[in-house]
């Protein structure tokens, strides 16, 4: 899977997670730019992106990642979908 296919996978997935149809993803997007980005749909978002693609984050990737675009690469890297 490429980066921008996980770009593209990824955007209905937040749109579900936080509610909100108007979420467009970018590689600078960070929790700042998202409306109810909080701890808990920050583990939520992460639970759901586990589930969907098949795939477990390490704690340091969770804790370490800064943006979207970063999400993104680790999405496209080990995805099994």
């Amino acid at each position: 899977m490429t980066k921008a296919e996980a770009m593209e996978a990824l955007t209905p997935v937040f749109r579900e997670v936080f509610d909100d149809d108007s979420i467009e993803l970018s590689d600078d997007l960070t929790a700042a730019d998202v409306d109810g980005w909080d701890s808990v749909e920050h583990f939520n978002l992460i639970s759901e992106i586990e589930s969907r693609f098949g795939m477990r984050f390490k704690m340091k990737e969770v804790s370490g990642m800064k943006n979207v675009g970063e999400l993104a690469e680790i999405v496209a890297d080990r995805a099994k979908i």
